[in-house]
């Protein structure tokens, strides 16, 4: 039993970490292009997300409810599946954090979950059900849904305030762009906050603390919303430089439709007990909001290759997940392994992340990859966007107004005659 009480505590330490780890990692979500766009100054702009994340982590617990009892079977599951589950869902979000590439903490969650308990006790110690309706139904629907609604908000915003001057509208936008920022921040607090609880509760239902079917305890939410929110302070700046500037320019328009669209489409499945991705969420508003801008355009490169981690997140976080519940299956010589190759796989990457740091003084440097080929095809042939055509206008007729005419030119004096 004592055995067992210290794992439960490591276990316990170790969801802190996660949810910590996906508050710096998914902060892009919310403040990406807020920053991006100059409505806030970085450190502001983290600061108030994690106050939001900490307020929304006590809104409800249905995504918590989802996780601690509907993708892996309760009964006949070990305290060590939870925490190999852990090691796998950590060790993929920082290797993500550390490429930039806004992957989702959640998927990461769930598959080292499915992976651990699969291992441990076959497949039969998974939900397939829950899998399929609660998170891979919203995996594919949530980018498409928030990346149309981005896209129809976006154009509906350039159409309305197409006769306004940019200069005040821009104003206005940036405000409304902190509105939904902080929404956005409030939504993954919701959403994001109460899966590190459900796994904690799951813990506490293997362990024995708690019955099958019960709510987080109090200290369970309060905990999870601290993480997550000192987390969030900490601001993921590789993955806020991608997705502010990486995968497409944003004005201020776009900044608040993309957020106004994401928050939405969060709420809604957190009242749902859908456990979807709101990084993904986010990811498919920001393109939808690029694509909804008259001649704005998508960097496919980097989109390519988000999908590609997007896709590789699950089975690799699982993979990961089953190695380490392998070894916890040997016996405690096996945990330890697993902890210290947890630690030092995250001392790894930090001190790797050091030689090229990114940071809240160099985040919205411009320092992304060039166009490629379709991008630039798209650039030439789409018009410019809506105010850039009357800026150059009126920018050229400024200076050719501050440029001194040429003085005339002297006619020679005819040459006298004798």
């Amino acid at each position: 039993m004592e055995h067992i009480t210290l794992l439960l505590a490591i276990v316990v330490v170790t969801a802190l970490v996660f949810d910590f780890t996906n508050g710096f990692h998914d902060t892009a979500n919310a403040m990406a292009t807020t920053i991006s766009t100059g409505a806030m100054r970085p450190k502001a702009a983290v600061a108030m997300s994690a106050v939001l994340n900490l307020v929304g982590a006590f809104l409800s617990v249905e995504v918590a409810k989802t996780i601690s009892g509907g993708i892996i079977n309760e009964e006949g599951i070990r305290t060590e599946v939870i925490f190999a589950a852990l090691v796998g869902a950590i060790l993929w979000n920082l290797l993500t954090w550390l490429l930039g590439l806004p992957s989702s903490s959640s998927h990461a969650l769930f598959g080292g979950l499915i992976g651990a308990a699969v291992m441990s006790a076959g497949f039969s110690a998974v939900d397939g059900g829950t899998i399929v309706t609660k998170v891979l139904i919203p995996a594919v629907a949530a980018p498409v849904v928030a990346g149309l609604a981005a896209l129809v908000a976006t154009r509906l915003t350039y159409r309305i305030g197409g006769t306004a001057e940019n200069k005040a509208t821009s104003k206005g936008y940036r405000a409304g762009q902190i509105a939904s920022a902080g929404l956005v921040s409030l939504a993954h607090g919701t959403n994001d906050a109460q899966k590190t609880m459900g796994v904690i509760t799951l813990a506490l239902v293997t362990g024995g603390v708690l019955a099958p079917g019960s709510n987080p305890p109090m200290w369970v939410i309060v905990s999870a919303g601290v993480a997550i929110a000192l987390g969030t302070y900490l601001g993921g700046w590789r993955i806020i430089r991608t997705m502010g500037k990486g995968l497409t320019d944003l004005q201020p328009q776009q900044g608040f439709a993309a957020q106004t669209s994401a928050a939405t489409v969060i709420l809604a499945s957190s009242n749902l007990g859908f456990s979807l991705s709101t990084t993904q969420s986010c990811s498919g508003a920001v393109m939808g909001a690029g694509l909804g801008r008259k001649g704005g355009v998508v960097r496919w490169s980097t989109a390519t290759r988000m999908f590609v981690a997007w896709g590789l997140t699950l089975p690799a976080a699982g993979l990961v997940a089953a190695a380490a519940e392998f070894l916890t299956k040997q016996g405690p010589w096996g945990i330890a392994a697993v902890a210290v190759l947890l630690v030092a796989g995250s001392g790894a990457i930090w001190v790797i992340s050091r030689r090229k740091p990114v940071d809240h003084t160099n985040v919205t440097d411009d320092e992304i990859e060039p166009a490629g080929v379709v991008t630039t095809a798209i650039a030439a042939v789409s018009p410019p966007p809506i105010g850039v055509a009357e800026n150059v206008v009126a920018e050229s007729e400024a200076l050719k107004a501050t440029v001194p005419a040429p003085a005339p030119e002297s006619t020679p004096a005819p040459a006298a005659t004798v």
